[in-house]
């Protein structure tokens, strides 16, 4: 029910835009957002958007990803800036009901598949 896509490899300082595509929910119901996961380490929350338009990142990417939904197209967006090697991860896209803590990866009901970002130096 969620379609992550638009990772791929991209050098340091380079710049990058994931899409998560939505169907059999709205982003009226639910609130979209991002997670990554790099080896060895847990899943993290990245950044959030709720239906009202106000977000929430995780400090390590503030300034640099900015978190966007076109809710006609059912799509979330992920544009990340200035991209570290520190940044490469998978990244899931995911969705919550709303009252849901929006930093734990318990608080969301639906999760895509996951798209790679690899950040060289």
């Amino acid at each position: 029910q969620l379609q992550a896509s638009g990772g791929g490899l991209v050098q340091a300082g380079g710049s990058l835009r994931l899409s998560c595509a939505a169907s059999g929910l709205t982003f009226s119901s639910y609130s979209p957002g991002w997670f990554r996961q790099a080896p060895g380490k847990e899943r993290e929350f990245v950044a959030t958007i709720r239906s009202s338009g106000g977000t929430y990142s995780a400090d390590s990417v503030k300034g640099r990803f900015t978190i966007s939904g076109d809710n006609a197209k059912k799509t979330v967006y992920l544009q990340m800036n200035s991209l570290t090697p520190e940044d490469s991860a998978v990244y899931y896209c995911a969705a919550r009901s709303a009252g849901t803590r929006y930093y734990s990866t318990r608080g969301y009901d639906y999760w895509g598949q996951g798209t790679q970002v690899t950040v060289s130096s």
